[in-house]
């Protein structure tokens, strides 16, 4: 954990000076200068002013890079500190590593320690990286011993003995660099809120720690890890008294086995009140276990703030699920920006239909939370407070992710945020409502249950008519899914009389899932998702936009960036749609009305009338060609020269002109129909934006711009203005 303060407290007492560009350190008692753009060298800057202010160690008893003559070999230990003034007596070895360093390089560090500790006669051996610290007495008869001799820190300047255990309840801030008042008794310390960053190293860490030596494979790796973050939070949130240790750390002199009872303890008590969350045992050694306890005992998962939380757990789960599932979550500042815009309250029901690790249903209970603290005094009225937020999380909040795995890590997102992991089930969100309620037990999937919707279903994926039965049709007569029918045109319907709906082969997921939208939308209730910009565009794609249109009133258009979603593995240029579900009477009469107008303008066009008069002189040229009479005044109508053709290139050629005409016939129909269709349901004006910077460039990295935070504040007023009855919202 990086301590701005440590390094200001350090510049002022002048233990190590920077240079202009801060791309050189130089430690003043010893003189020595460093290039501290080294990832290593700033974890030994930081080290080095922690054993001076907060271990009370002095400068004088500090050597820097100090050669070891390790038998025939020499090396350098980062850091000892000696015993006495005249540096004759070692008694502390440090070894820094970088922050990003491996657990196997770790090891090795502690090892090399060791090595120097037992050569200098040392009695304490200190390894860290910042992310991860170890700290163990060197036992000058047990040279290899590194379970029994494991200490919670090295000793301060004075002190006589090591502490049991080192983070407990009401401890000391660990950011504080302020040296305890009693140099003899024992520092407690609280446990740490951490930036997003220093969290998501610590995740990935400590996963690649399980899984990185191959006895694991990454799946089992990931999900025991998982357990364990679950076990970590319930430990924070259990009730103990100022002074008492929490469970989720190392103690000294432990056993590993003795660290895993009391984490299966936490584990156990946790599955009694979710039995859903976790059905399986973890299945770790006491070594394994105490490896990922190390990275995160000095962590606070429950006050680390939302974004940061959210942010790291997605970076950690999202590099795993991308490469087994296909997953890309959303951005944090799209799903910000889609909530924050939305007028969400406690009283409505809001659904994520494919949640995916959470993100959207995090930041509506988080919307929900902020709502309490305008009605109700967090200190004055808690359990108002709480009961405000907390009623909304388990009764009105609800997500579905197909993927059993994402789905847990879903959950546990949820838990760790203080939870709303009640209704999230692992299912497929396509399938028929009824079987979506039956099949899971939750009550709460009905249709026209939902005021909000708020999602970004997988793209591209296609759905097989083969493979899933809300593909087919029911008595062969009803779908399930309109958009599941292959697209009957409407002037083919007129001309033709064709008017049988048939299956798809396939269909896009996207697609399906607007539809389903629907299903689960209360009437007048909003739909607020991200779509490939293809839905919007392509020509193949029309009788999406026509069922939108009649299903929905398009409340407004927001344009991604093409980078929007690159640094997640996804390359789709993408939009946010925010439609808001007509009532059953208002579709109806829509319908009614581009009945009306189809007919109206195929009336007009005479088009019934001259697609006979087109099919009529076709087969008439056919029949000519058949019975060998077509001559050059029969084919006087035909824009091709029939000399030189055989029969069959003729007939191709007939077929293909009078294809032409009938196809241009309906395109002038099509082009006229549509010019009328806008006057008829472009009655309401629609916001539309382009965000060409949404906080973060194509790698991930933070911009100083965020077009959708004011696109979210004019948005948000247009709403408003629709839910006053008014559209004249842009005057």
């Amino acid at each position: 954990m990086f301590n701005k303060e440590l390094i200001e407290q350090g510049i002022k007492n002048d233990l190590v000076r920077f240079s202009d560009n801060n791309e050189y350190v130089t430690y003043v008692h010893q003189n020595k200068k460093r290039k501290y753009t080294d990832a290593e060298e700033k974890v030994q800057v930081e080290t080095y002013l922690k054993l001076i202010i907060q271990f009370g160690y002095s400068e004088k008893r500090i050597k820097l890079f100090e050669p070891v003559k390790i038998g025939s070999k020499k090396a350098e230990a980062d850091i000892i500190i000696f015993g006495d003034d005249m540096l004759l007596s070692p008694y502390i070895i440090v070894e820094c590593k970088k922050s990003e360093v491996t657990d196997s390089e770790f090891r090795e560090g502690i090892n090399q320690a060791f090595s120097y500790a037992v050569s200098l006669n040392a009695k304490y051996v200190w390894g860290t990286s910042n992310i991860k610290n170890e700290s163990y007495e060197v036992l000058p008869d047990k040279p290899l011993e590194r379970t029994l001799n494991r200490i919670p820190q090295i000793p301060r300047f004075g002190q006589t003995d090591v502490q049991k255990f080192l983070y407990a309840k009401c401890g000391k801030d660990p950011l504080s660099i302020l040296p305890p008042k009693d140099a003899i008794e024992q520092e407690f310390l609280e446990l740490a809120k951490v930036p997003e960053d220093d969290l998501t190293k610590r995740f990935k860490q400590a996963h690649y720690a399980l899984w990185g030596a191959g006895e694991l494979k990454p799946d089992r790796a990931f999900d025991e890890f998982i357990k364990l973050i679950f076990c970590k939070y319930l430990d924070e949130l259990k009730p103990r008294k100022c002074g008492e240790p929490y469970d989720f750390q190392t103690f000294r002199g432990e056993n590993p086995d003795d660290l895993k009872t009391r984490i299966l303890a936490i584990y156990e008590e946790g599955r009694l009140r979710d039995p859903e969350v976790f059905k399986e045992d973890i299945n770790l050694t006491g070594e394994r276990i105490q490896t990922v306890v190390t990275y995160l005992q000095e962590v606070s998962l429950s006050l680390t703030d939302l974004d940061s939380k959210g942010r790291a757990f997605e970076a950690f789960t999202g590099s795993h699920f991308r490469g087994d599932f296909g997953q890309f979550f959303t951005p944090r500042s799209v799903v910000q920006f889609i909530v924050d815009t939305l007028p969400i309250e406690a009283k409505h029901n809001v659904l994520d239909t494919s949640c995916g690790s959470g993100g959207f249903l995090l930041y509506v209970l988080d919307k929900i939370r902020k709502q309490a603290d305008g009605y109700f005094d967090p200190k004055r009225e808690p359990i108002k407070h709480h009961r405000y937020w907390h009623d909304f999380a388990s009764k009105n909040l609800f997500g579905i992710e197909i993927s059993e795995d994402i789905a847990r890590v879903a959950k546990m997102n949820m838990i760790i945020h203080d939870d709303g992991h009640t209704n999230v089930i692992a299912f497929d969100g396509l399938y028929q409502i009824d079987t979506i309620r039956e099949k899971t037990k939750n009550q709460g999937f009905k249709e026209a249950n939902f005021d909000f919707i708020v999602t970004n279903p997988p793209f591209g994926s296609i759905v097989k008519q083969t493979e899933k039965s809300y593909m087919q049709s029911f008595g062969n007569t009803e779908f399930y899914f309109k958009l599941a029918q292959k697209h009957v045109d409407w002037k083919d319907q007129i001309i033709r009389g064709k008017h049988t709906a048939e299956g798809r082969d396939t269909q896009a997921t996207e697609v399906l899932f607007m539809e389903q939208c629907h299903k689960f939308l209360k009437a007048n209730g909003y739909l607020a998702i991200v779509i490939p910009d293809g839905i919007l565009t392509n020509s193949s794609l029309q009788p999406v936009r026509d069922f939108i249109e009649q299903l929905y009133r398009i409340v407004g258009v927001v344009s991604l960036p093409s980078t929007a979603f690159h640094h997640t593995g996804a390359g789709v240029k993408s939009s946010v749609l925010f439609l808001r579900k007509h009532t059953p009477s208002v579709t109806k009469e829509i319908e009614s009305q581009i009945k009306t107008l189809q007919t109206r303008k195929a009336e007009e066009h005479q088009l019934k009338t001259k697609f006979d008069q087109l099919e009529k002189e076709k087969k008439e040229h056919l029949k000519q060609l058949k019975n060998n009479v077509l001559g050059k005044t029969q084919s006087e109508e035909l824009p091709f020269e029939i000399n030189g053709l055989n029969q069959d290139d003729l007939k191709k050629a007939i077929n293909d002109y009078y294809s032409e005409r009938i196809s241009t016939l309906k395109e002038e129909l099509e082009e006229a129909y549509q010019v009328e269709k806008r006057k008829l349901l472009d009655c309401y004006p629609i916001f539309m934006a382009i965000a060409d910077d949404i906080g973060y460039d194509a790698t991930g990295r933070k911009t100083n711009k965020n077009d959708l935070i004011l696109i979210g504040e004019e948005l948000k007023k247009f709403i408003e203005s629709i839910e006053k009855g008014s559209d004249r919202f842009f005057g």
